[in-house]
């Protein structure tokens, strides 16, 4: 049973063939495509593609490039949207230093999410690009629990002793098939901290093709190759750690 756990379904990418890649999936036997909305509108549209394909999970947040092009008021007012929708997790949200040098007002908004996820009891999934010690200490501070780093790319071995440590959790996306930062991460952490997630319709593993989540096949081979597992170990394994952090306790 495989997991998507950070993907963007409402994008237009998939607007000509969504039930083509939804019953690819289906075929593939996935249980869950999480779908992270990253503003307003995409919160909205997340919702509905969620009511329409048993199979996508919404995740609600604000992208923090997005969040900065927001008031204070439209952020709190898309929270409060967000606290009435019943997502399965909060995301995607988190800070980004890689696209602007704007630090504090992104702290802000991400301590904003923090505090959101742990009033409804479920995960937040973090965006932390070229910015992962701020986000691990912010996260620290704020005592979450339920903490799912998508894409984390820093090649620190510090910081993710930090998070496994934490009992927080890695999602690998299908770009490890290429990707030496992502390689040994997988070689360092243990199996029941890890998650597949594909990002899609980014980070193909293919170049030049749209990214689905089909394609997490890739990342289960790679993973299984890596930790000297069966495919099946590591899809169950992964299933088994999707189960304990998405479980509403």
């Amino acid at each position: 049973m495989l997991i998507d756990a950070h993907a963007h379904m409402d994008y237009e990418q998939f607007e000509k063939d969504l039930d083509k890649v939804i019953t690819s999936a289906e075929e593939n036997n996935f249980v869950a495509i999480i779908s992270n909305g990253t503003g307003p509108a995409s919160n909205r549209k997340v919702l509905e593609l969620s009511k329409k394909y048993n199979i996508i999970k919404p995740a609600l947040g604000i992208y923090p490039i997005e969040a900065l092009e927001m008031s204070d008021e439209e952020i709190d007012e898309e929270i409060e949207f967000i606290k009435k929708s019943n997502p399965l997790a909060i995301g995607e949200v988190g800070i980004d230093y890689y696209h602007t040098d704007v630090k504090e007002k992104q702290k802000i908004n991400f301590i904003k999410f923090i505090k959101l996820s742990k009033e409804l009891n479920i995960p937040i999934i973090v965006h932390s690009r070229n910015a992962e010690e701020d986000v691990v200490q912010i996260l620290e501070e704020e005592g979450a629990k339920k903490v799912l780093m998508h894409c984390f790319s820093s090649g620190k071995k510090e910081l993710a002793e930090r998070i496994e440590k934490n009992g927080w959790y890695f999602s690998i996306p299908a770009t490890i098939v290429r990707n030496k930062t992502f390689k040994k991460l997988v070689k360092r952490i243990s199996m029941d901290r890890i998650l597949t997630e594909t990002d899609a319709p980014f980070l193909s593993p293919f170049k030049e093709k749209r990214n689905e989540p089909s394609f997490i096949k890739e990342t289960i081979k790679k993973i299984a190759e890596i930790k000297q597992l069966t495919e099946k170990e590591v899809e169950d394994q992964i299933y088994s750690n999707y189960k304990r952090l998405f479980s509403n306790e």
